[in-house]
């Protein structure tokens, strides 16, 4: 099953509509005519009118955002990416592993903010990390005994299927 997003709203093009409104209130036209040529509601219509009426055209414009503000805004991010970068080792973690547990720990230790480990994967991902896992090799591993095994033992050693 295919899933869709929803489209983002297009906050110019909004805006855009509601200046035409005020335009179309300042030429003297009644409700009726912005809600048939901009196809909105009456209510709208008339809460658009309202706002033109105190403010002028500056009522009819956006608020600027929609939604709550993060509570993780631009300076905490950057603080955020700095801890991420001074390793796991530097919070005080035995190994230099930075697992979503952590990241939670860290931003409450430095930001006393709370996101579960979900907000956090999001969070990361807006930063630009993503999911990494170390290579599990020895530390003892020899790579030019690697390579002479498998050139000179292998091939005497390998399975080939009966003629």
């Amino acid at each position: 099953m295919e899933t869709t997003l929803r489209p983002r709203r297009d906050f110019g093009a909004l805006t855009a509509r509601r200046l035409k409104a005020g335009r179309l209130f300042a030429q003297g036209q009644p409700q009726a005519t912005v809600v048939h040529r901009l196809g909105v509601s009456r209510q709208t219509a008339s809460r658009w009118y309202a706002a033109w009426r105190r403010e002028g055209c500056d009522g009819l414009k956006g608020a600027g955002r929609a939604g709550r503000k993060p509570r993780l805004d631009g300076l905490g991010r950057q603080r955020l990416q700095a801890a991420l970068l001074q390793g796991a080792g530097a919070w005080g973690f035995a190994t230099d592993l930075w697992t979503l547990d952590r990241v939670v720990t860290v931003l409450w230790k430095s930001a006393h903010l709370h996101y579960s480990r979900p907000q956090v994967w999001r969070i990361l991902g807006q930063l630009g990390w993503s999911r990494q896992r170390p290579a599990r090799r020895a530390k003892e591993r020899d790579e030019a005994a690697i390579a002479r095994w498998v050139r000179d033992r292998w091939p005497r050693v390998k399975k080939t299927p009966a003629n």
